[in-house]
């Protein structure tokens, strides 16, 4: 699996250097209005890729967040890989939070499924059955299943999964980031329970979504 760079995301990248570039050209063109312009662009680019360190739960139950954002559903669906009746967490990422995805649980990684489809607004219900999209499942503790579903939205363009089925993870690590905006619904086992409610912003790999119901 790609490797993650430390504090800006690889795929980020190409594009900071080309804008970089361009600054640096019209700054030697003495072109100071598109200097500018661009090199708020640049910035902005910078911080849109930025790859923050982050600390986990203590619990070792606890189900992370897969990505940064708001909460914008909390309820029960059918698992597009199973088809089973599971609970359901879509957290949105908007233009302004960090983009990369990392594990909710630590694991195998069982299936991974990419879905082409259209790039309508992320935070609509109907976008996670038309919008493209990338299933993965991860079999954790206990022989317990999860599966993440990277959506592209409005803006993204760009799903970018880092994993390959077989690879193992810890709770936390990166596995890909969506460009530009999207979404993150994340499918859990039954006998976990929901910590979290809608419009609460969470932070991936830091905020527990749900814990195991104890007996």
């Amino acid at each position: 699996m790609l490797k993650p760079s430390v504090g800006v995301a690889l795929e980020g990248l190409p594009y900071i250097i080309i804008a970089a570039f361009v600054t640096l050209l019209f700054a030697l063109l003495d072109c100071w209005f598109m200097t500018m312009v661009m090199l708020g662009l640049t910035l902005f680019i910078g911080h849109f890729f930025r790859d923050p360190e982050r600390v986990g739960p203590e619990d070792a139950e606890a189900v992370s967040s897969p990505a940064d954002g708001k909460v914008i559903k909390v309820t029960r669906e059918e698992d597009p890989i199973s088809g089973e009746m599971r609970q359901v967490i879509a957290v949105f990422m908007n233009i302004t939070d960090v983009h990369v995805n990392r594990m909710p649980v630590s694991g195998k990684i069982e299936t991974i499924r990419y879905i082409p489809g259209k790039f309508i607004n992320a935070s609509f219900d109907k976008a996670h059955k038309d919008n493209e999209r990338n299933i993965v499942v991860v079999t954790g503790k206990g022989n317990q299943r999860f599966t993440m579903v990277q959506i592209a939205g409005l803006v993204a363009r760009r799903i970018v999964c880092r994993v390959e089925p077989q690879d193992k993870l810890k709770r936390g690590e990166r596995f890909g980031l969506i460009k530009f905006g999207s979404r993150v619904d994340l499918y859990i086992p039954d006998g976990y329970m929901p910590l979290v409610s809608v419009g609460q912003k969470v932070a991936a790999g830091e905020t527990v979504l749900a814990t195991k119901r104890k007996a």
